[in-house]
């Protein structure tokens, strides 16, 4: 009896201990459990407001009019015939286009000019870079105080300039006050695309330039048969990145014009913006961010596309 005494206890120390029953579950859901917490999250802050929202471009969720009534399409109607909304969509592609458009052009002659190494370079590349830092809100304040009439500085050196008097409107007057949002965004957003493209340039070999210049091919050869062909999967993702940011544009339109004179400076975003926080009329609001996501959602995926053609060439 003694002697089996020891052999047992071995027995059952050496056997792991049974699980309970919620215990042998857990552990075989070990890794579900770890995610859990994550799905519960993005479901609280993101699948749920979207379904909801959705429930509400269905119905008529208006602070000015009692009750939740089903009302079918007839907030995305309301959006689709409504002129302000339509004239919005083109404006917000005219300005992010162009901007756009122009950041690209100057972010890239700046990176090429850049991409050497000089005296002083990393000096000039960190102020190149500051505006990237700075709100949006901040930017729009700023070139409001340089470009309002009376007070700001612009028109006084346009007039030193040329002699003669300047009293341009450029926050009041037409095509002036759309010339100054894109001045306001191209400034704030060049320098992204030009980190974007310099990341690019250094990335293409330098053999490939040494042999061409060995060949005698001039640089605007040089700049067409071997930049370009390396740095365009650099120039369609900063193109993407920065369009998708672009056709968002409210903080210096909010700041710098308010959306006017009248509705002539209303893009997208300070439309929806306008209909749903200063009318309270939610439903439609959300009927017309929805007809915008689908409208982004097609623009980004002809992007991507895109961008995937030219990574698998």
């Amino acid at each position: 009896m003694n002697q089996t005494a020891p052999a047992m206890r071995m027995s059952a120390a050496g056997t792991p201990p049974r699980l309970s029953g919620f215990a042998n579950w857990a552990d075989r859901n070990f890794k579900w459990l770890l995610v859990a917490p994550a799905v519960l999250l993005i479901l609280a802050l993101s699948i749920y407001p979207l379904v909801f929202s959705l429930v509400v471009s269905f119905i008529n969720y208006d602070f000015q009019v009692p009750g939740h009534a089903f009302v079918g399409l007839q907030n995305f109607e309301r959006v689709v015939f409504d002129p302000v909304a339509r004239w919005s969509l083109l404006l917000t592609a005219i300005l992010s286009g162009v901007s756009v458009g122009i950041e690209f052009v100057l972010g890239l002659a700046v990176a090429l000019a850049m991409v050497k190494s000089f005296p002083g370079r990393g000096v000039v590349m960190s102020i190149l870079i500051v505006p990237l830092f700075i709100s949006p809100v901040i930017v729009g304040q700023a070139w409001t105080l340089l470009l309002q009439r009376p007070f700001g500085p612009t028109n006084y050196i346009l007039g030193a300039l040329l002699g003669q008097d300047v009293t341009i409107g450029w926050l009041t007057e037409s095509p002036w006050l759309y010339i100054s949002l894109i001045i306001a965004d191209v400034w704030q957003w060049t320098p992204f695309m030009f980190v974007i493209l310099l990341a690019g340039l250094t990335s293409i070999p330098s053999n490939l330039y040494e042999a061409a210049e060995l060949d005698g091919v001039g640089a605007w050869q040089t700049f067409w048969a071997i930049t370009v062909p390396h740095l365009a999967p650099m120039m369609l993702l900063a193109l993407t990145f920065r369009l998708l940011d672009a056709i968002r544009m409210f903080d210096t339109i909010f700041i710098m014009t308010g959306g006017g004179p009248g509705t002539s400076t209303y893009t997208a975003s300070y439309y929806l913006y306008t209909v749903g926080f200063t009318q309270f009329h939610l439903s439609q609001a959300t009927a017309g961010s929805w007809l915008f996501l689908i409208f982004t959602a097609l623009v980004v995926t002809l992007l991507v596309r895109r961008l995937l053609k030219v990574e698998a060439s």
